[in-house]
């Protein structure tokens, strides 16, 4: 009987494959890695208005940081038998109205007007973000609420506001001032961008999860919804970078920015100029050439994140 009982038992064990491993999936380790951002690289590397935005920016930044690489002379200095005087050696571009040396000033302008563009952008950055989020974010009447806050500082220009601020304050004015003057009125359009772009990414599979395994709403948003939603915002504040820049030109142009004798500023410069166009135009043409550059390169790299960021402009190119 119990030989009977092994014999059929035989019939039902299951031969042992030696190869079974062969049905596992081979995970190749060459595979290039994908995603956001590293596809985003991969695609502005083969752009050649990158290098050119690159180069512009490693110029400005090394003017910023190391001036006397360009020049050692005192952009304060100024020196009247020399107004208006044309290139010397150690000053190619020549002297202006007061006796300034043009080429310094324009080195040495390049960290005010730099530093006025991220002060302020990281203000637009912060206040944006927290308006767009959490309005996005929470829906109903906070949404309501904040949006309409929203629309009453989209409908103020902020460089007339600015205008009115460094005017209250016209005792105070400095890089900080000016900075807050534009970034506070400026906050409101990066604003409706991260609220549209949260508004796509609640009702995401990865958010519901979240909400489902008992996370509560604000570590919902900080840990799922916003590193999500950041990618319009980085391509905003890059144009919002140079818009900046050019706004402290324009209150320093109009009189009511940053002061002449204690900050070189290419805005200063630029109004000092106008009096003498017709006798000296280079003496207005050169800052405007920085300030144009400098705004160039921060546009073309917003525009190259934009998209660079967009899978579906990568897709068509």
């Amino acid at each position: 009987m119990p030989e009977n009982s092994n014999r059929k038992s035989e019939h039902f064990v299951a031969p042992f494959d030696e190869n079974f491993t062969s049905a596992v999936d081979v995970v190749k380790l060459n595979e290039r890695r994908s995603g956001l951002w590293i596809d985003a690289w991969r695609d502005i590397r083969k752009r050649w208005m990158f290098y050119i935005a690159a180069a512009l920016l490693l110029v400005i930044l090394a003017a910023i940081f190391f001036p006397t690489l360009f020049t050692s002379a005192d952009p304060r200095y100024c020196d009247l038998a020399l107004s208006n005087a044309g290139p010397a050696a150690g000053h190619p571009l020549g002297f202006t109205k007061q006796g300034c040396d043009v080429y310094a000033r324009i080195i040495h302008g390049a960290s005010t007007s730099v530093s006025v563009g991220l002060i302020s952008t990281l203000l637009v950055f912060v206040l944006g973000t927290m308006m767009g989020a959490i309005a996005g974010f929470f829906g109903g009447w906070v949404d309501a609420v904040l949006s309409r806050v929203g629309d009453i500082f989209f409908a103020i220009p902020y460089i007339l506001a600015a205008v009115i601020v460094m005017g209250i304050f016209k005792e105070y004015r400095n890089i900080w001032t000016i900075s807050l003057a534009i970034g506070l009125f400026a906050w409101a359009s990066s604003a409706r961008v991260l609220r549209a772009e949260v508004l796509r990414v609640r009702p995401s599979d990865y958010v519901t999860a979240s909400k489902a395994q008992g996370l509560g709403p604000w570590k919902t948003l900080w840990r799922h919804v916003l590193p999500n939603s950041m990618a319009p915002m980085i391509v905003v504040s890059t144009l919002s970078l140079a818009a900046s820049i050019v706004a402290e030109a324009v209150l320093s142009f109009l009189g009511v920015g940053l002061p002449s004798p204690e900050f070189v500023s290419w805005g200063n410069d630029i109004s000092a100029a106008q009096s003498d166009l017709r006798t000296a135009p280079e003496n207005l043409i050169y800052p405007s050439i920085a300030l144009s550059l400098t705004v160039l390169a921060f546009i073309l790299l917003g525009e190259l994140l934009r998209d660079a960021l967009d899978p579906k402009a990568r897709a068509q190119r």
